[in-house]
């Protein structure tokens, strides 16, 4: 729900620059990595894992009141790290979903998980657009917390807690533990991940591309539908053809999407120059 307009209220709201926008967005993938890493193997070694989801959503919704009451880009920071923190309830919402999957359902499962985050997402975007016309971004931001405060309800009283001597817990983590072919992963999704860039930064191109602040959002939603649209899909044919092969051709539609960008940027420039000089040399030409 905030995603979309995140960019702009600290660029156009809260006067911070490219700079800082990149640094509050490196910063907080720092701390989701590391969140994650943390709160998954906890949730093994206690065998507990509502406790993570929780409180992971009861600090997004705290974050979103700290951003909705921040005046200066300075005061965002706390709240960006809280925010970033709760995706401590990521590792053992998934570890729910791999104690009740075997090999044969592992990935029509989680990519139901995924459908359905997106969905959310998509809902949320879908309500930012209705919103952001009739009131301020503060607001928003204030709204936003309700949808956390309602999951962290829904998990306290509604999910039942399986039974611990059920739960697949995990001795520890050593280098030499690790499968070859899980190293292999990790190192090419490390590779991988140095291509990454903020959304964020896509967000205010579209802007400067000449979409409206109050239509901004639309991009994301496409993007947003997109993903939900083909999780389960891919999730249901990576039971079928294998996670790998699944895997690769994430990757590749990856580096089309980011060539693609690339590509755009330069016909962008190109048509530009190209228009603006025709028009100069159109005052030089006699006639």
């Amino acid at each position: 729900m905030i995603y979309p307009i995140w960019p702009i209220f600290i660029r156009s709201v809260l006067g911070a620059n490219m700079t800082i926008l990149g640094i509050l967005d490196g910063l907080g993938e720092a701390i989701v990595s590391l969140s994650q890493a943390s709160s998954g193997y906890l949730s093994d070694r206690i065998r507990k894992r509502k406790v993570f989801i929780w409180v992971g959503y009861l600090m997004g919704a705290f974050s979103r009141i700290g951003y909705a009451l921040s005046t200066t880009w300075a005061t965002v920071f706390p709240f960006r790290i809280l925010d970033r923190a709760g995706k401590i309830r990521s590792a053992p919402r998934d570890a729910i979903i791999a104690d009740i999957s075997n090999d044969n359902n592992r990935g029509k499962n989680f990519g139901l998980l995924r459908t359905a985050d997106h969905l959310g997402a998509v809902v949320g975007i879908i309500i930012c657009l209705l919103l952001v016309n009739h009131l301020s971004f503060s607001t928003i931001f204030a709204l936003a917390a309700i949808p956390s405060l309602i999951g962290v309800g829904i998990i306290l009283f509604l999910i039942k807690e399986r039974a611990a001597e059920k739960i697949h817990a995990f001795k520890g983590i050593r280098l030499k533990d690790l499968s070859r072919n899980f190293k292999l992963f990790l190192i090419i999704s490390a590779i991988f991940s140095l291509g990454s860039f903020s959304y964020s930064f896509l967000l205010l191109y579209a802007k400067e591309f000449g979409f409206a602040i109050q239509t901004v959002p639309i991009p994301y939603l496409i993007f947003t539908v997109a993903a939900a649209l083909s999780s389960y899909p891919f999730g249901h044919l990576a039971d079928k053809i294998g996670r790998k092969n699944v895997i690769a051709i994430g990757f590749i539609l990856w580096i089309f999407a980011k060539l693609y960008i690339k590509v755009v940027g330069l016909l962008q420039t190109f048509v530009q120059s190209t228009v603006g000089g025709s028009r100069y040399q159109s005052f030089l030409k006699p006639h």
